[in-house]
């Protein structure tokens, strides 16, 4: 007897052709599903995406307006700094010329309290001349 195969069992060509629909659909339902999923999760990043770029962005310009803002106020800062800095040598130079008049080394302390004695006492007298207290004395004599 000749050899058959298998074509009571599977159907013939009709079979194959229905085992070959079948597998298709369930490929094409299995790739749609896998596509839909797959355009989610896209749509959700592009949407995640925008939303980041644009804090991204204004994030950048308020960082650009306070830099802006800070480079400004560094500039004056600069300047008030160089114009106290004149003042301060200016004034060093005042200092340093009025320290020889103010600082009298070749006097001693009992000689500087003398010259304060006599002159408070030079004071207290001119002050009794004016107020008239040493015009009587005088006349008493």
């Amino acid at each position: 007897k000749p050899y058959q195969g298998m074509q009571g069992e599977s159907g013939g060509v009709v079979g194959m052709l229905e085992v070959i629909q079948s597998d298709f659909a369930r490929l094409e339902t299995e790739t749609k599903a896998s596509e839909e999923q797959s355009q989610a999760q896209y749509d959700k990043f592009v949407e995640d995406s925008t939303v980041d770029k644009t804090a991204k962005n204004k994030d950048i310009e308020y960082k650009s307006n306070k830099k802006d803002s800070e480079t400004e106020d560094l500039g004056e800062a600069k300047a008030d700094l160089e114009s106290t800095q004149k003042e301060l040598d200016s004034a060093l130079r005042y200092y340093e010329k009025l320290k020889p008049s103010c600082v009298d080394a070749g006097v001693s302390y009992e000689e500087r309290v003398a010259r304060r004695k006599e002159e408070i006492e030079s004071l207290q007298e001119a002050l009794r001349i004016l107020n008239g207290e040493d015009l009587a004395f005088m006349q008493d004599q």
